[in-house]
């Protein structure tokens, strides 16, 4: 039974469907989706088009905003009833995390279960949910990150489904393997550790120091985290983010304390690092992140790890006996990990075993894309350290009719940041008002 709840300028809905776990066999087992209802309070009794929001990730459920005037929402609201999907796996959904996934079977059965959790299958969960939410009626979709890839797809899978598509920093390549996305997203990491120095030049020292020590001790957070010096250098994953630079320089200045027993790091730098790497809250993404590129009988084979191999500046040992800049990665997923993260340890096996699975099928559909018919805008940022922006350019080429705006304003989290502007620019491009 739906329940309806109000905050302030909103009504939300709370909606609830079983869908198959595998969509091929329909009568098979179920998993239950979760999403939130959003209209506008002075808007409540109208009859809206839909709009369905896809979260970045993998791995992650729907924003959680509170009120009208946040982020997007507010300006989507003028014009949309939103739903807010939590996809497959994530927020209140069918969870698929340490807890749960022992219940699908062992490590085989487990990586059997998640290569049902990419963007093909949530693209036909929406359309196994949209004739119950919008009596059959084609809806918007706007795809952030992760979500744009599932935009992507859902363009070559169920175009019928779209009133228009719009993406924010989320354009994939349609055949890149994850090497091809991993060499190209280094040098954009080296970029954006560069800037954040040149920005903060005190934080080259503040981070070689950090290092220094983690090289030099076993440090585990109260998490049970166990923080080495790549986990500490894959911070730089906020790099990526509007603010992120700024955040990371707060992190690393009063990283060290005083103690009876030496300098150690501190309970505030320790706090709020583990915040930042664990993926309890979101363990698919650490799961599925390098499966959302298979797409043909190559492995990914833990790509990240092994094209990191080939930018010896990444090489903290190497940087810490000599002189240059520790350099922070970005958004990638490491063997390590699995050996790090308490929420992830049980789940290093599973993790394997998908690194070498050889049966991923095509994700998107060239020949469809070539003949779209369905409205597309996406916002490129300029130099986005989490999606290739050469990458995301081939794409929009790809397919038809697709309007692109390309900008430097705004880093990768631009729908977030700038969400009321960045929305109504799509918009303007997809209805060729602008």
């Amino acid at each position: 039974m739906s329940v309806s709840y109000r905050q302030p300028g909103v009504v939300l809905t709370d909606r609830r469907f079983t869908v198959p776990l595998d969509h091929s066999a329909p009568d098979g087992r179920t998993i239950e989706l979760y999403a939130r209802e959003v209209v506008a309070s002075d808007k409540e009794g109208q009859d809206l088009p839909w709009l369905v929001y896809l979260q970045g990730g993998p791995g992650f459920g729907a924003n959680r905003f509170v009120g009208r005037d946040t982020a997007w929402l507010g300006r989507a609201l003028t014009d949309y009833r939103v739903l807010l999907l939590d996809q497959r796996g994530t927020g209140a959904s069918t969870p698929a995390n340490r807890q749960t996934l022992p219940l699908v079977g062992g490590p085989a059965e487990q990586a059997d279960h998640l290569t049902l959790f990419r963007a093909d299958s949530i693209v036909r969960d929406c359309e196994a949910i949209r004739p119950r939410v919008t009596g059959g009626a084609p809806w918007t979709v706007l795809g952030q990150s992760f979500g744009g890839f599932c935009a992507v797809a859902y363009l070559s899978l169920a175009p019928e489904g779209l009133a228009t598509a719009l993406i924010t920093g989320g354009l994939p390549s349609l055949d890149a393997h994850a090497d091809d996305v991993y060499r190209a997203a280094y040098p954009r990491i080296a970029r954006k550790v560069a800037a954040h120095y040149a920005r903060y030049p005190q934080d080259v020292e503040r981070a070689r120091r950090i290092a220094d020590h983690l090289l030099a001790h076993d440090v585990v957070l109260p998490n049970g985290y166990r923080l080495t010096v790549e986990a500490f250098q894959s911070l730089g994953a906020m790099l990526g983010s509007g603010d992120g630079s700024h955040r990371l320089h707060y992190l690393l200045e009063d990283a060290f304390v005083r103690t009876p027993a030496g300098t150690e790091l501190s309970d505030a730098f320790q706090e709020q690092a583990q915040a930042l790497l664990s993926y309890a809250g979101h363990p698919l993404y650490a799961l599925v992140h390098e499966a959302i590129y298979g797409q043909d009988e190559r492995p990914t084979n833990w790509s990240a790890e092994r094209v990191r191999a080939e930018f010896p500046r990444f090489d903290a040992a190497k940087a810490l006996a000599g002189d240059e800049p520790l350099m922070f990665t970005g958004e990638s997923v490491h063997p390590w990990m699995f050996d790090c993260d308490p929420a992830l340890r049980p789940l290093r096996e599973t993790a394997e075993l998908l690194a070498a699975r050889t049966d991923w099928t095509p994700l998107y559909d060239p020949d469809r894309l070539a003949a779209n018919e369905v409205p597309v805008a996406a916002a490129v940022y300029h130099d986005d350290m989490y999606v290739d922006t050469a990458h995301a350019l081939t794409t929009a080429r790809a397919i038809r009719g697709l309007r692109t705006w390309v900008t430097d304003e705004f880093e990768h989290d631009g729908v977030r940041v700038g969400g009321p502007r960045v929305l109504d620019r799509l918009l303007a491009l997809a209805r060729d008002e602008a």
